[in-house]
Formats: structure tokens, sequence, C-alpha cells
């Protein structure tokens, strides 16, 4: 079968036949298209394998930078592995590496820590290796201390851990370590006499266990008060420490007191009834003179008031005189005497220089009880009566009755009566 395909665009006219092959057509190429669909779904097959190697690694952090730190502990743990979490408060800043022992047995753990998260860490962070349950995988835990560094953990630093939580097969161990070292015939022994113990005595240890709840409901309420007693236990044990040789020097000394009291008690019960009857010729004595004792005691109070209100100056002339007492004895035997001449006071004037109990100013003590070497105090001016420093006392008269007699001889003065007594003559 042939087919006319029209004019040439070379100008002769082309025929097919039927018997030529399709692929021999031009436009058309069936090799190169056979390879194409393999390309493409190997092609395929790649990008979604990277695509999921990219999600498992970014999922285990293998393209997240970190930092380095180990912690020591004396056991990681059974249920410790890499990848396990590192928390502090509740957030995750890391994730333990790896995990190394040690020949002396302990456990290194190498922690891969955030870099966002260690200027939040204090340097001296304290570590806990814990888990949420007794069955559960274990964590790192990191606290901060009571008092916090302010300076943040540094790259590649050592923490030391020293307790790992009691785990299961611990327990067991512990256990089966003392059901070895258990004798079963004694132990079948000690249960059967414990069950003879407490065949039917049930209703009795029920009521036991009933009364000793009752007891520990009465004693809650004072629960604050004991563990306020436990906590200054301490302190009051150190004291009655420190006074103990003075609690037993007391008690040996109350020891003899009473060996003493047992010895004289003929004496004692002997002073015991003189006491008693001193007492009630006391009680006749005072109580018959109760109004008497009653008026001398109300005179007394104006003096001793004013005893007590002197009471400074009673004793600093009291302790002056107990120094002159124990002054050192004089190298020689004198007497010396200090003499001031001077002009003679003015005399008895009548009537402003009569008696005068109108002194105050309280005590006057100076340089009492000790009084310097030649020292002597000064004049204390007061009122009563007669003051040489007084406005209007010369001290000196030339009209005077002793210049009169030493001039002119023994004159005559003017007559003496009680209305001229103290007059000038």
């Amino acid at each position: 079968m042939t087919r006319n395909l029209g004019p040439s665009p070379f100008g002769r006219s082309e025929t097919t036949s039927a018997a030529a092959p399709i692929a021999a057509s031009p436009g058309r190429d069936f090799g190169a298209r056979s390879y194409a669909s393999p390309l493409a779904g190997l092609a395929t097959f790649l990008v979604i394998a990277v695509i999921i190697a990219l999600a498992v690694g970014l999922f285990r952090g293998d393209f997240t930078k970190t930092v380095p730190v180990t912690v020591v502990s004396p056991r990681a743990g059974l249920v410790m592995n890499p990848d396990a979490k590192v928390k502090m408060r509740g957030v995750e800043v890391g994730k333990v590496g790896s995990i190394e022992e040690r020949p002396d047995g302990k456990a290194v753990l190498k922690l891969e820590m955030q870099p966002s998260q260690m200027h939040l860490i204090p340097s001296n962070v304290l570590v806990d290796i814990a888990s949420t349950t007794v069955f559960g995988a274990k964590s790192v835990e990191l606290y901060p201390p009571a008092d916090p560094s302010p300076q943040p953990l540094k790259p590649g630093a050592v923490l030391q851990n020293k307790d790992v939580t009691v785990e299961v097969n611990s327990t067991f161990q512990q256990l089966t370590g003392l059901l070895s070292s258990i004798d079963p015939a004694k132990l079948n022994e000690t249960l059967g006499a414990i069950a003879t113990a407490v065949n039917g005595r049930g209703h009795k240890i029920g009521q036991a266990l009933s009364d000793l709840d009752a007891f520990l409901a009465k004693q809650d309420p004072a629960l604050p008060a004991l563990r306020h007693d436990l906590e200054v236990l301490p302190a009051v044990s150190n004291a009655y420490a420190d006074a103990a040789p003075n609690l037993v020097a007391t008690a040996d000394s109350a020891v003899r007191i009473s060996k003493t009291l047992v010895d004289e008690q003929q004496n004692l019960d002997a002073f015991l009834i003189s006491s008693i009857g001193l007492a009630d010729v006391g009680n006749d004595v005072v109580g018959g003179n109760r109004q008497a004792l009653t008026d001398v005691l109300h005179l007394l109070v104006p003096t001793t008031d004013l005893l007590n209100e002197y009471h400074k100056a009673l004793w600093c002339g009291l302790a002056g005189s107990l120094q002159t007492v124990h002054a050192p004895n004089l190298p020689e035997p004198m007497i010396k005497v200090l003499v001031y001449v001077g002009f003679g006071a003015e005399r008895y004037r009548y009537p402003s220089n009569l008696p005068k109990v109108a002194a105050t100013g309280g005590p006057q003590c100076q340089d009492l009880p000790v009084v310097p070497f030649d020292a002597a105090p000064p004049f204390v001016i007061a009122d009563v009566g007669a003051n040489p420093q007084e406005y209007g006392n010369p001290q000196l008269l030339w009209n005077s009755e002793a210049l009169k007699q030493l001039l002119y001889g023994p004159i005559d003065g003017p007559p003496r009566n009680s209305f001229q007594a103290g007059q000038p003559g």
C-alpha cells in the first residue's frame, strides 16, 4: 500500500509504502524514549530517600550544633540510653550523646547541650539522674542550687552527680540477698510462732490499731510543735552538753546537801521548832505594836527620802574615809598643816545670819572619794544663813571695834540688850 504525501518542499513527490517501519518515520525516536521513564523513576526515588534521610536527621538533631558537657556519676542506671533528654525546670536543654564506663565503675555521660540554653544554666548547677516512674526511662535533670553562680555553664565543663534513683533491679537484688541469708526452717518457725500469737486475736489487734489511729489523730495538731522541738533539739542538746560539768557539780552538791540534812535532821527539827516559836512571838509583838510601827514608818519616810537623795554624798564620804584609813604611813611622824592668812569674815548679823535650812542642789561629792594630793574642794555656797561670799560683805572694816580699841584704848561699847544683839558696836 502506498500513500501520496504531496509535493515535496524540494519539488518532487514522495510516496511511502506500508511495509516501511514506523520508527523510521521522521520526528520519532523510540530508543531515547525508552530510557527517560526509568531515569525519572530513579530520580523520584532518590528525592524521596533524601527527604526521608533529611527528616530523620532533623529529628535526631544531626544538623543541630551542640556544646559538649560531661557528667560523672556513680552509675548511669539500667534505663539510661543515648539520646536521653537533658532537662532543666522541665525544659529540654540537650540530650545524652554517649555513655562510657570507667575502670573504677563510674559512668561518664557525654551531654550535647543546646548553645542557646547555656547562658541560662549557672556554672554550679546540680545534676540528678532520675525517672518519672520506677520502670520509666531515665533522664538527666539539672536544677540550680540555693545560691546559683552568676557565671554561666561553660562548654566542656565536668559536672558531678552523687546519687541515682533506686531501680527495681536494685531492690530485687537486695531482697534476693536478704532472702538468701535467711534460713527457711527458722523463717517457717518464726512465721508459725507469729501465726500462733495472732490466732484468735484479730479483734484485739484491730482494736489496738483503731486506738493507735485515734491516738495519732489526737497527736496530729501537735505535729508543728513537735517539728519545732526537733529543730531546736540540737541547739538545746549543745547547751546542755556545754553545761554538763556544772549540772554534774550541782547534782553532786545536792547529794551532799541531802546527806547533810539527813545527818543533821535532829538539829533541823529543833531549828524549825524554834523558828515556829519565834514566829509566834514575833506575831504577838508585831500585832500588838502594829499601829506604833506604822506611825514610825510614816515618820521615817522624810528621813529615808532625804537619805536616798543624798546617798551618793554619804557614799562619797564613807569611801573617802576608807581611802584615808588605807593610806600608806608617812615616812616620819608628822602633822602637815596648811595655814591661810586673810581678812576676817564679817561678824554675825541679826537676823540675816540666823541658821536656815534651805540648801538646794543635791549632793556635792566634788573629788571624793579619791581627793588629789594638795587639793582642797571648792567652797559650796548654799542658802544656810551664813555666806562669807555674799554681796555687801567687805570682810575688812576700817571703822571696826578692834581698831578703836587699838587706837584709843579700852572704850565701853553701847549698851547690850536683847533688842541690840548682833548690831555693830
